[in-house]
């Protein structure tokens, strides 16, 4: 990957608290497992930001090296990677997901 592309991916992590890398958009996800993962943040009401993948081949690569994770979609928490799909679920559903989302100081619609 190049600088450019790392510069321009390192921006979008970390202009929102939590951030997805995802195949469309929250409102038309293009995978399912982007949709499963808009899904889930949506059960939590966070309020985060998107990176559409498919439109832009250099991002959609790169972000798998700046992560080293081979799949998207991608979760960040204050610049930090989380998981993919099937992770984010097994977190949603051990409690672990919420708890990070509380660390940080992000908001949710859950009963504390």
């Amino acid at each position: 990957m190049d600088q450019t592309t790392h510069d321009r991916i390192d921006e979008a992590v970390k202009s929102s608290d939590v951030m997805l890398f995802m195949k469309g958009t929250p409102v038309f996800p293009q995978c399912g497992f982007s949709a499963a993962t808009v899904q889930i943040l949506s059960y939590f009401g966070v309020k985060f930001g998107s990176v559409n993948v498919l439109d832009d081949m250099d991002i959609r690569q790169g972000i798998k090296e700046y992560s080293d994770w081979p799949t998207i979609p991608q979760l960040y928490v204050k610049g930090e990677f989380v998981g993919g799909c099937d992770i984010v679920r097994e977190m949603a559903e051990s409690g672990e997901l919420e708890e990070i989302f509380r660390q940080n100081g992000i908001e949710t619609n859950q009963a504390a």
